[in-house]
Parts: structure tokens; sequence; C-alpha cells
């Protein structure tokens, strides 16, 4: 709708009045669609599935917006996917497609889709796109899923993917259920549980998504071991979240993490235990001053093979 030649050849569509190819009667439409659904106030979202590199898609039109509550981040979804099907061994190789989403992720009001489309046409489910042996394929998915959810932008996660359904989506016939009875996919299914919560609970994971004081990297060039470490912030800086995820089945016994204070961090979830609930039996770790990935303190952790860890500080 925003392109007058999209899907045409030239000769077969008309300038607009300023000789260009912007239909201007779209971009209006869309500018007054949106601020009427915004001033009703009625908490109904309207969501840009828009997959250029149209800008201020989410911007107010009295900004030069579009007006949109949420934009789709295709890029994302495609280099998340494209690093996540890659044999382990290869991802060191990839490393930029996980942080190359971070340039931009403050330009607009992301969603980070994982929806029907990614599942559906022969491209496989979640579970199936995971390389490895049976069980490597599950642990693979948690790393992912926890990259994602403590990635900056809103989450969605087609139907099924959070039990490790196997087949592509059908709509002819319903999800196969039954494998949440079985221990891995009911693990992964909790997981993903676990992960929800701990969204819900942290501000820091939502608050700030699209403003680059609500994210920081610790190391975002850890190519050879294919680890990424970041920090979650909210507006407040007094719950902070350290995430550490680790995209190959080798393990790091003394992983060691530059981290910006001294203190005490309390892991909250890992892929082993899932989330601590109200903090019963959480680990906790205190950072002496050592210098590790640029920062003046730092700690070790036994990061286990796809491990993740999020701590709280």
């Amino acid at each position: 709708m925003l392109y007058l030649d999209y899907g045409r050849t030239d000769g077969n569509w008309i300038p607009n009045k300023n000789g260009g190819n912007e239909n201007l009667e779209a971009i209006e439409f869309f500018k007054h669609l949106n601020s009427i659904v915004s001033k009703r106030g009625s908490g109904a979202m309207v969501i840009a599935e828009e997959s250029t590199a149209w800008p201020k898609v989410t911007h107010a039109p009295e900004d030069g917006g579009l007006g949109f509550t949420f934009k789709w981040n295709m890029g994302w979804m495609h280099d998340f996917l494209e690093y996540m099907k890659l044999d382990p061994y290869f991802r060191k190789y990839n490393h930029h497609k996980m942080t190359f989403g971070m340039t931009y992720a403050a330009s607009e009001n992301f969603i980070l889709v994982l929806s029907h489309d990614e599942v559906v046409h022969l491209k496989c489910s979640m579970i199936n796109k995971m390389p490895g042996e049976y069980d490597d394929k599950f642990a693979n998915l948690k790393a992912g899923y926890t990259f994602m959810m403590t990635h900056p932008g809103k989450k969605l996660l087609f139907m099924g993917q959070d039990f490790g359904q196997w087949h592509e989506w059908d709509e002819k016939v319903s999800l196969d259920w039954y494998l949440a009875n079985e221990d891995l996919h009911r693990d992964l299914q909790n997981y993903v549980r676990d992960l929800l919560k701990l969204y819900r609970q942290y501000p820091a994971l939502y608050r700030l998504d699209s403003d680059w004081n609500g994210f920081e990297w610790i190391n975002a060039n850890d190519g050879d071991r294919s680890i990424f470490s970041y920090v979650r912030k909210d507006e407040t800086g007094k719950k902070n979240l350290l995430v550490i995820c680790n995209f190959t089945p080798v393990e790091r016994p003394d992983y060691c993490v530059g981290v910006p204070k001294r203190g005490n961090f309390t892991l909250v979830l890992d892929n082993v235990h899932g989330m601590y609930h109200r903090g019963e039996g959480a680990p906790v770790y205190r950072s002496k001053k050592q210098e590790c990935d640029g920062r003046p303190y730092s700690f070790q952790y036994p990061l286990p093979p796809y491990g993740t860890a999020v701590f709280k500080f």
C-alpha cells in the first residue's frame, strides 16, 4: 500500500504529484487510522508487517511517522533463524547475525516475530530447525528462546513451538499436545513458561525496549566461543539483569564475565533449573576487582554446554 510501484514493472505505474513512488493517499490513510485508534485509548494495537526500509513506521504522525504501535522485525527474524540452524561449529563465522539487530533496535517499536510463516511450507518447525542429535535440538532451542526473550523488542512465538512441535503447522489438524507429556518436550515447555515469568517479573526486559539506555553489551565479540553477554536495564537502574548465552555444546567450567560494578549477582534462571522461584537455592556470585571484557570487575561462573544464565544485580 505504501508504494505505487510495488510489484509493478517500469511503465505500469504512475508517479505521485511529486514525481516519487510513494502512495501519498495510503500514507495519509495510515496516519489518520492510527491517530484515531491511539486517541480512543482502548488499548488496541495496530501492528505493521513491513519488510522494506520505510522510515518511522512506529513514530507519531506529527513527527513524520505512520503512527503504528509496533512493527514486525523481519530482519532480526531472518538473521536469528539463519544462525540457529547452523551447526555450532560454523556459528563463530556468523556471530554478527545475532548482534546486527542491536544496531537498529531503537529505530522503531519492534516485535521479534516467530510467526506461522516461519513454521510452514517446508520451513520446518522450530525444534526441527535446530542442529544436532535429539537432545541437542532441545538445548539449542532453550538457548535461542533465552536470547529472544531477553533481547529488546516485544515477542511473538507461534503456537506449538513452546513445547517442541515436531511437524510443521497444519491448519487441518490439532497440535501434537501429547508431546507435552514426554520428558524433553515438557522440560522445554516449562522452560518457556519460566522465561515468560521472568519477563513479567523484571521490567528491565520490556520498559526500555526502544531506548539505548535499556541495553548494554558486555561482550558482543566473543565469536570464537559463540557466547553473548549483555545487560538489560529499566529506568530505575535498580533491578538490572545480566544475560549470558552459550551457543555451542562446549562446557566453560571457569567462564569469566566482566561486570560494571562490585556486588552480588544472583542467578535467577538457567537452562538446567529454569527459574529459581522466590530465590530458593539460587547461587550468588560476588564480583571482584579484576578486569574482564573491558570492565573493571568480574566473576567466574561454570557455564554448561548450550548454557544460559540470567543474573539479577
